[in-house]
């Protein structure tokens, strides 16, 4: 007695007629019970669970009776009748017949076309096939890259006997998405219950892997037979009942691209999973509005995130695609006219746009000269609670008149921005406004700091991403480090930079142009963004990079094409009243064109106009354009020079101070006087870098320092031997105990002997 279960295909009749092979005069089966099958030896029942409840009765008493049988049944027992025979004719045992191993599908296919099978055929075989061995024996005998006939065939035999239901889970099934029970029995129109029982037929039919999902030739099988108009009902049933299911939305795109469904409800999903990653992964986003596009949804009802999205990367944004009728469409026009560097657009359409764009519009207004009313740069103005990050922007924004108090308010922004960033596209980062911020304050190690956090914290996406690295660049450069400048340089753009970060990246090239003497780098900076100074679009953040494309024009002799936009930077600054850092700023910039043109008359009006109040930056600056102007003039007073070179460095200035002694040095007839001067400037035109003596991070300068330091050398014993002012040993002294974090003396002495000695 032995009762033999597989699914369909898994070899259940090729096993009973191995049983009846050992036993002569065994007897199959044929309906109807008869005196010869109460005689035989064995007897051979294939597919019980097809016969009707009379014949099962009739077996199951013969087999009571004592008949050896052997019975094949699927895995399912359906009814009481099968139910009795299987008791009856398992006394004997059970043979499960289960998906075959690697090893027999190896020795099944080399069987079946008469020639050793390779370990990774055999692999592909099984698991295309699922381990079931007819499944295989039809793609080894089928021709290649066609779906086999005989499973084909298989396919529309079993869909025209099976239920509707069956099917209808069959192909949802071939789609070979994943998909939960609930979801699956939605799409299907099925409660679970029906679900189930489906699945159940479909596993007896042998279309299913243990895991209930398709055997993968099965479902290219169920695929082919499938009319188009079929399949896309089926992807738009699928589709809804995700939605329906509250499924994440790019879980759900995933599954729908994967089976390839282009429908309208498809759409549905391919522009909900759009929506969900534009501020998270834009490129990723734009995959999926361009997928939804594809599917029919209309280009009106994708612009909006495809505009937040392509914005964050950079890439162009066609505004025109934009009704500009609603507050989403209204913010990111207005940042994308940021990043293009139309401040002025960009505050009207901010100003327009409701919720935060009021408050994002505070930058651009003061950048601008604008008047910015009060209740802007308020919570209240945004109608509901605002981001602080957007609160602490604007009212950072609203005190850049004076860079030192408004640095602290744009760093909570930029703390409370890396906490929490808003689901918008920032017109600027509030790390990009503190960085200008912090260096017009002379603060370039803030800016450092801002602008590498900004880039760790990926704050405002790639395109902003790329502003940062900029801003870093500059900043950097003009604190006397080139080595980020010279390697941003060579650094191609992801993308073409937008206007704003053309703008920056030609200063950036102008600078290091100008530093080196380099005419033709300063020719092509001012080549490449002509064009776009000539829309005269220029703002306040943009102020300092100007300063080194003025020169560039001076230098060219073009400056009368900058004059417009240095009057625009003139009345953005008298419209916020000519606040000090700012007016001393502007002032700086044309006394630099008054000193490459060497006009003395302008640089000593200049310097007269340039009041010495404010932060030491802009006292630096004062005074150093009081300096300049006697240089040109042909006075030079040597201790004058050199405390102004000591100012400027330490408002972090030190290419400028170098080359105000440099030219002093040339126009001076004291040769003691000279040689000071020219040590000087030689001094403070190195780059900073690690000496190559093992100084632990000290310049060579500041190695020879501290070896005299060391030495017991006075600070005017050092200065009078290196010839520089006993004021710039103190400085280097300052910067070795900063570098080696030493508090006191005695600490300090002790970490040279270590490092210089050791």
């Amino acid at each position: 007695m032995t009762v033999v279960v597989g699914v369909d295909g898994a070899g259940r009749t090729h096993r009973l007629r191995a049983l009846a092979a050992a036993v002569t005069g065994s007897v199959w089966f044929a309906g109807g019970v008869t005196a010869a099958l109460e005689d035989a030896p064995l007897v051979v029942v294939d597919d019980a669970h097809r016969l009707d409840a009379v014949a099962l009765r009739e077996l199951a008493a013969l087999c009571r009776a004592g008949v050896p049988m052997a019975v094949s049944r699927r895995p399912t027992i359906d009814r009481p009748e099968l139910a009795a025979l299987d008791e009856a004719a398992s006394a004997g045992g059970v043979e499960v017949l289960g998906p075959l191993d690697p090893g027999a599908m190896a020795r099944l296919v080399a069987t079946v076309t008469g020639r050793p099978v390779s370990p990774e055929v055999a692999e592909a075989v099984h698991e295309a096939s699922g381990g079931i061995p007819v499944v295989a024996v039809a793609i080894v005998t089928a021709p290649a890259d066609d779906v086999a006939p005989a499973l084909l065939a298989r396919v529309q035999r079993r869909f025209a006997v099976l239920g509707d239901a069956a099917v209808t889970v069959a192909r949802v099934l071939a789609l070979r998405l994943d998909l939960g029970d609930p979801v699956l029995a939605a799409a299907c129109g099925l409660d679970l219950t029906g679900l189930a029982t489906a699945l159940r037929t479909l596993r007896d039919e042998g279309l299913l892997l243990p895991s209930e999902r398709m055997i993968p030739v099965m479902a290219e099988a169920v695929l082919a037979e499938l009319p188009g108009a079929e399949r896309r009902r089926i992807h738009d049933a699928v589709a809804g009942a995700l939605l329906a299911a509250g499924a994440d939305p790019v879980a759900a795109a995933g599954q729908l691209r994967a089976a390839r469904a282009a429908t309208p409800a498809a759409a549905d999903v391919y522009r909900a999973a759009g929506e969900r990653l534009r501020f998270i992964d834009p490129a990723a986003a734009i995959g999926w509005f361009d997928d939804a596009a594809d599917a029919s949804t209309g280009a009106a009802e994708l612009a909006a995130g495809r505009a937040e999205a392509s914005a964050l990367l950079g890439l162009p944004v066609d505004v025109d695609q934009l009704t500009l009728t609603t507050s989403r469409e209204k913010l990111v026009a207005g940042a994308v006219a940021a990043q293009e560097g139309r401040a002025a657009r960009s505050a009207e359409l901010l100003l327009a746009a409701g919720g935060p764009g009021p408050m994002l519009a505070v930058p651009a207004l003061v950048a601008l000269g604008r008047p910015v009313p009060a209740t802007l740069g308020s919570p209240a103005s945004t109608g509901s609670p605002a981001p602080a990050a957007l609160v602490r922007l604007a009212e950072g924004a609203l005190a850049a008149t004076e860079p030192e108090r408004a640095l602290p308010l744009l760093i909570e922004a930029t703390e409370a921005m890396e906490r929490g960033s808003p689901q918008l596209v920032l017109p600027d980062t509030p790390h990009a406004i503190a960085a200008v911020v912090a260096v017009a304050a002379g603060d370039v190690a803030s800016a450092e700091h801002l602008l590498t956090r900004a880039r760790a914290a990926r704050v405002g996406g790639p395109a902003a991403d790329e502003r940062h690295r900029l801003l870093l660049a500059w900043a950097r450069m003009r604190a006397g480090h080139y080595d980020t400048a010279l390697h941003e340089l060579r650094f191609p753009p992801g993308a073409e930079p937008s206007g704003r970060d053309r703008l920056l990246r030609a200063a950036l090239a102008a600078g290091i142009a100008r530093r080196r003497g380099d005419i033709a780098g300063l020719r092509d900076a001012w080549t490449g963004i002509e064009p776009l100074l000539a829309r005269r679009t220029v703002d306040l953040w943009q102020l300092e990079p100007l300063e080194e494309l003025a020169v560039a024009a001076a230098r060219l002799r073009k400056i009368a094409r900058l004059t417009p936009v240095l009057d625009l930077l003139d009345d953005i600054v008298t419209g916020l009243g000519r606040p000090t850092a700012w007016s001393v700023a502007l002032d700086w910039l044309r006394l630099q064109t008054a000193i490459v043109t060497e006009d003395a008359g302008a640089a000593a009006e200049t310097a007269e106009r340039m009041a010495t109040t404010g932060g030491t930056r802009p006292r630096a600056q004062c005074v150093a354009a009081r300096r300049w102007a006697e240089v040109l003039a042909g006075t030079v007073d040597t201790d004058e020079i050199l405390a102004a070179t000591e100012d400027l460095h330490a408002a972090e200035l030190p290419w400028e101070a170098s080359r105000l002694a440099g030219q002093a040095a040339i126009r001076t007839d004291d040769a003691g006087a000279a040689r000071r001067l020219l040590e000087r400037a030689r001094e403070l035109s190195e780059p900073e870098a690690d000496s190559p003596g093992g100084g632990g991070g000290l310049s060579e300068r500041e190695v020879t320092v501290a070896r005299l330091v060391l030495a017991g050398s006075t600070h005017r014993e050092i200065g009078a031997q290196l010839y520089i002012a006993p004021k710039t040993v103190e400085h280097h002294v300052a910067r070795i105990r900063g570098k080696l974090g030493a508090n006191t003396r005695a600490e300090l002495l002790a970490m040279l002997r270590e490092m210089l000695d050791g």
